[in-house]
C-alpha cells in the first residue's frame, strides 16, 4: 500500500485500555509461562497499533498543518499520550515482577528490562505536580524564544530567520545580525534566568523526592544510558579537549587566512568560503533520482530499501505551503514502514536528508523483525551512529549531487563534524556543573558557561559583546532548557561515525558495510557500548580512542588544496 492509501480511524481508547489491563492481569496472575508470553505479545500488538495511528496523524499533520481533521486528531493524541504512558508503566511493573520473568527474558530483548526499570525509577505519583511544572517551564522557554521579532533590513524576522545572515558575504551584515540576536537575549536576560533557575530547582526537587543524590542521576536514567556513567563521560570530554580542540583551532586559522581576515570574530565562524557553500545540482526530482542510483550501487540491501520507500510514497521531501518546517524520520510499526519528511531548500541539507535521515530509515527498515516497540530504535546516542555513518558511507556518490563542488562539500561536511564536538561536550559539561551545584545563582551559571567556553571553544572571543562575554550564549540552546543531558549523544555518535569514515574512505576496510549492516539489524536490542563493539569500533570512553581517527581527519583536510574551494 502507498502512504496515501493508509487508513486512519481514531481508536476507542476505553476498549483498548480494558484489553491492555486485562493482559496485564494475565501477566500478573499467569500460572503458566505461555500465558504471560501470549499476554505480552498481545500488549505489543496494542502498542504498535497505537504507535501506528498516532504517527500517521503526526506525519499528515506536519505535511499539511492547515488540514483541520489532522489538527484535531493531533490535539486528541497530545491529550491522551500521558494517559497511555501510565498504561505502559503498569505493564512494565507487571513484567518486571512476573514469576515468569526468566521465560519472558528469552522473548523480550535484553535492553527492555533496564529501560523498563529506568522508567519506573524516575516516576512516582508524588512527582506529578513537579513534572507538570517542569513541562510548563519548558513551554514558557519555547514561547519566549518564539516571541522574538527582530527588525533588520526592512523586514521582521524570528530567531531561525536571522540564522541565514551568519553566512552573508558582507561582514558588516553578519556583525549587525549577530548583535541584534544577542540584543534580544540580553533584553530578556532576567526572564531566561528565571525560567532556567526554576527548572533547575524543580529538577533537583524531582531527584531528591525520588531518592537520588542529584538530578544528574535522574537525567542519565531518563536518557537510558544503560552502560556508561558520568565518570566515563568525563574521560571522553577530556579526550575532546586534548585531541580535537587544537585541530579545530587550526581549522579556524585556515578559515581566517582563506577569508583574508586577521582573526575570526564570532559572527565570522559560519562564513566558510568567499565563493559560498557547495550546492547540489538539479531539481528535487533529479536529486531523489540520484539518491536512488546511489543506494542501488551501494548494496543490495540499500537498493531494496530505497525502492520500498519510493514505491510506497514514504518520502515527502519538497517544501510547500502549509507544511511544517524541519525534517525527521519516523516509523509506522503495523506497516513495518519508515517515513522520511523534509523541506528541500536547494542547499546541501537536501542531500543530507538522503544520507542522514535515510540512515535512520534504513536502520529501522532492517530492524522490522523486532516486535518489542521499545527496542526497534536504539537509544539516542546509538541512533545517530546509523544516520551520521550513512552520511560518510555515501561519500563515493557525492559527485552525483555536487559535481565540481564535491571536494568543497566533503571538506565542509568532515570539518563541520569535527568543529561540532567541542561545543557538544561543552553543553554537557555545563549541565553537569549546574545540576551538581543547584544552589548556583544565575550569574554564577553564566560565569561557569564562560569559563567552560574558554576551555572548549577558545576561538569565541566576545570582546565587543558584553552579554556574550559574561556567558549568555547558552540561552539559545534549547536542549539545556527542555531536554537535560540530551546533547552529548550527537558527539558520541559522531566520533563513532568518524571511525566508519576512516575505515571506508582511508583504510578501504572490506568489512565496513557488514559491520554497519549488522548494527542496523540489531536496532535497539543492545546498549550503546555493545553496539559499538558489534560494529568493531573503539569506545569513545577509552583514553586515546580518538587519536588515530582525528589524525586521519586532520591529514585528509590538510591535503585538500584551497583551489578546491574556488568552484
Amino acid at each position: 500500500m502507498k502512504f496515501s492509501e493508509l487508513e486512519y480511524q481514531r481508536p476507542d481508547l476505553d476498549l483498548l485500555k480494558e484489553d491492555f489491563f486485562n493482559q496485564i492481569s494475565l501477566i500478573e496472575k499467569a500460572e503458566e509461562a505461555e500465558v504471560a508470553l501470549k499476554a505480552t505479545k498481545h500488549i505489543q500488538e496494542i502498542q504498535n497499533t497505537l504507535g501506528t495511528l498516532s504517527t500517521l496523524v503526526s506525519i499528515r499533520n506536519s505535511i499539511n498543518t492547515k488540514d483541520s481533521f489532522y489538527e484535531e486528531e493531533t490535539a486528541f493524541w497530545d491529550e491522551h499520550f500521558p494517559i497511555i504512558g501510565e498504561w505502559d508503566t503498569a505493564y512494565y511493573r507487571a513484567v518486571l515482577g512476573s514469576k515468569w520473568r526468566s521465560e519472558l527474558e528469552n522473548y523480550l530483548p535484553e535492553t527492555f528490562f533496564p529501560m523498563a526499570e529506568n522508567s519506573l525509577k524516575v516516576f512516582s505519583p508524588e512527582i506529578i505536580p513537579l513534572l507538570q511544572q517542569e513541562n510548563k517551564l519548558s513551554t514558557e522557554y519555547s514561547k519566549l524564544q518564539a516571541s522574538a521579532e527582530i527588525e533588520f533590513q526592512g523586514q521582521t524576522y524570528n530567531l531561525p530567520g536571522m540564522a541565514k545572515f551568519a553566512q552573508d558575504p558582507d561582514r558588516e551584515v553578519r556583525r549587525q545580525a549577530s548583535e541584534l540576536v544577542s540584543a534580544f537575549y540580553n533584553e530578556h536576560e532576567a526572564e531566561f534566568d528565571r525560567i532556567y533557575d526554576n527548572l533547575v530547582k524543580v529538577r533537583d526537587q524531582i531527584a531528591k523526592t525520588l531518592g537520588f543524590k542529584d538530578f544528574v542521576e535522574v537525567g542519565y536514567l531518563r536518557m537510558n544510558r544503560l552502560d556508561y556513567n558520568r565518570q566515563q563521560v568525563e574521560v571522553y570530554r577530556q579526550e575532546i579537549l586534548e585531541h580535537v580542540v587544537p585541530v579545530v583551532n587550526k581549522l579556524y586559522q585556515r578559515q581566517a587566512d582563506r577569508l583574508g581576515l586577521e582573526s575570526l570574530k564570532p559572527y565570522d565562524l559560519e562564513y566558510k568560503f568567499k565563493t559560498g557553500n557547495a550546492m547540489p545540482q538539479g531539481t528535487p526530482e533529479e536529486i531523489l533520482a540520484a539518491g536512488v542510483k546511489m543506494y542501488h550501487e551501494l548494496s543490495p540491501e540499500t537498493g531494496e530499501f530505497i525502492d520500498f520507500m519510493v514505491d510506497r510514497e514514504l518520502l515527502d521531501l519538497v517544501t510547500k505551503p502549509g507544511k511544517a518546517s524541519g525534517g525527521y524520520c519516523t516509523y509506522l510499526p503495523d506497516y513495518e514502514a519508515p517515513f522520511i519528511f523534509s523541506n528541500f531548500n536547494g542547499t546541501a541539507a537536501d542531500v543530507d536528508v538522503l544520507t542522514h535521515e535515510a540512515g535512520h530509515a534504513f536502520q529501522v527498515f532492517q530492524s522490522r523483525w523486532i516486535q518489542t516497540p521499545e527496542c526497534v530504535w536504539p537509544t539516542f546516542e546509538s541512533c545517530e551512529i546509523h544516520s551520521m555513518s550513512m552520511e560518510f558511507l555515501a561519500w563515493p556518490w557525492m559527485e552525483l549531487f555536487f559535481g565540481s563542488q564535491t571536494l568543497k562539500y566533503k571538506f565542509t561536511h568532515l570539518s563541520g563534524g569535527l568543529i561540532f564536538l567541542p561545543y557538544g561536550v561543552l553543553v554537557d559539561h555545563f549541565q553537569h556543573e549546574v545540576y551538581e551545584h543547584p544552589e548556583m545563582t544565575p550569574a554564577e551559571r553564566r560565569a561557569t558557561w564562560r569559563r567552560l567556553e574558554r576551555q572548549y571553544v577558545p576561538w569565541k572571543q566576545y570582546e565587543a559583546d558584553s552579554f556574550l562575554d559574561r556567558g549568555g550564549f547558552w540561552f539559545r540552546q534549547g536542549h539545556i532548557f527542555a531536554s537535560p543531558f540530551y546533547y552529548i549523544d550527537y558527539t558520541l555518535a559522531q566520533v563513532c561515525a568518524f571511525q566508519f569514515w576512516k575505515r571506508s574512505q582511508i583504510d578501504d576496510d572490506p568489512s565496513v558495510w557488514t559491520d554497519y549492516l549488522n548494527i542496523c539489524r540489531t536496532g535497539g536490542t543492545k546498549s550503546f557500548l555493545k553496539i559499538v563493539a558489534e560494529a568493531n569500533l573503539k569506545s569513545p570512553f577509552e583514553p586515546g580512542s580518538l587519536v588515530e581517527t582525528v589524525q586521519a581527519i586532520e591529514q585528509y583536510l590538510d591535503d585538500i588544496p584551497e583551489s578546491a574551494f574556488q568552484a
